[in-house]
């Protein structure tokens, strides 16, 4: 049973907020998200100067925060620490250093995938030709494609830069509570592709597949006991998994594509990867096909360690209740 159908018959209670055409209402103008707003603005006017210079104020904000944020930045050096054993304390401070840094150009970045035109986007994308020959012919196949990605800082780019160069789809998604926020965060994906799904939303993700849409889909994150299996991630040998992609991956006539989009050096703009579909997938065991999505998931990381979003607690769920927590102490 895949973690979808779980959420599904476990959660009868639950009302998704997904809007597929937002609109503005007058509660959004209300004195409580004035603030939103404004920070929306802002993000936005500083968007228009030249790349290279907010992207350093971007470095900048996230260092700044990482001396206010401690608890994340706790979370973040106990990931390092369960992930990579082998990293040294001066390792992890400058690794943690740098994610923080990361996590403060990905503020930019976000705006730059909801805001800026496309022109000016193109100027920074980098796709292999024959990658983006082969993703474009299965594209064009009528099949329906399981982008199978994970959460980098630029995962809002990555959205943005397939829907342009490969096609357009539907993005898998948490529905915000605050109603700005979704509206912004829905406006804003929806700029290059057709629309958003809630994740704990079965049917709408198949009929999407079958329709032979790309569904962006990334399932690194810890969703909790219920909705898992253990197997391997990094260093971890009984991370928690959901088994979302092999319950989706057997919808009829439908491929698995392995697909992410990394920050190039220097302020060169942005690396597309898309490689070539998962061959044998799913097979008959959950567990096999989660572990082998976690070691796919795990080389696209080791591409740009300190961009992947290390500030979650990726490994909070044991296998078993009564076992301590790896985050105790924070």
């Amino acid at each position: 049973m895949s973690d979808h159908t779980q959420n599904s018959s476990t959660s009868s209670a639950y009302h998704s907020k997904a809007q597929e055409h937002p609109h503005l209402m007058w509660q959004m103008f209300l004195p409580q998200y004035w603030k939103d707003w404004f920070l929306m603005l802002l993000v936005r006017f500083i968007i228009l100067f030249p790349y290279p210079l907010f992207m350093k104020f971007g470095r900048f904000l996230g260092i700044l925060c990482m001396h206010i944020l401690k608890r994340r930045r706790k979370i973040t050096e106990q990931n390092f620490r369960l992930a990579m054993p082998e990293l040294t304390d001066t390792e992890v401070s400058d690794l943690v250093r740098e994610h923080f840094a990361n996590c403060g150009m990905g503020i930019f970045e976000t705006a730059m995938a909801w805001y800026w035109p496309e022109k000016r986007l193109r100027r920074l994308v980098h796709i292999d030709p024959e990658q983006e020959k082969k993703a474009r012919e299965i594209a064009e196949s009528g099949k329906g494609i399981i982008v199978l990605t994970c959460h980098f800082v630029t995962l809002e780019l990555m959205a943005r830069i397939y829907g342009t160069y490969i096609k357009k789809g539907v993005g898998v998604y948490r529905p915000n509570d605050n109603i700005v926020i979704e509206y912004l965060q829905v406006k804003g994906r929806t700029r290059s592709n057709l629309y958003l799904v809630d994740r704990r939303k079965i049917k709408p993700i198949i009929k999407a597949l079958m329709q032979g849409l790309p569904i962006w889909y990334a399932p690194d994150q810890d969703y909790g006991r219920r909705a898992a299996v253990f197997v391997p991630f990094f260093a971890v040998p009984d991370a928690a998994t959901v088994t979302g992609t092999s319950g989706f991956a057997r919808v009829k006539n439908t491929v698995v594509q392995p697909s992410y989009t990394i920050r190039l050096p220097d302020y060169q703009g942005y690396r597309l990867a898309i490689d070539d579909v998962l061959d044998n997938f799913p097979g008959d065991s959950e567990t096999e096909n989660a572990a082998r999505c976690n070691k796919i998931i795990e080389g696209m990381i080791k591409q740009a360690v300190p961009q992947y979003m290390w500030v979650h607690r990726r490994f909070k769920t044991t296998p078993s209740p009564d076992a301590p927590s790896r985050y105790h102490d924070i």
